[in-house]
């Protein structure tokens, strides 16, 4: 009985720690990614358009 109540509890714990700790951090992590790649885009965009400007 024991070791079934040990095992729910770590499923639960388990789950806990996907769902509560990780999926949000690897959700703010990818939008971090996204917004640092949004500004690179527009780093290039914007170098790109001057030096075709400037010739």
């Amino acid at each position: 009985m024991t070791r079934t109540v040990m095992a729910v509890l770590g499923v639960l714990l388990a789950l806990y720690v996907v769902f509560g700790l990780l999926l949000p951090a690897l959700f703010g992590l990818l939008k971090f990614v996204l917004v640092l790649a949004v500004v690179a885009f527009a780093v290039v965009a914007v170098v790109t358009v001057v030096s075709r400007l400037s010739k």
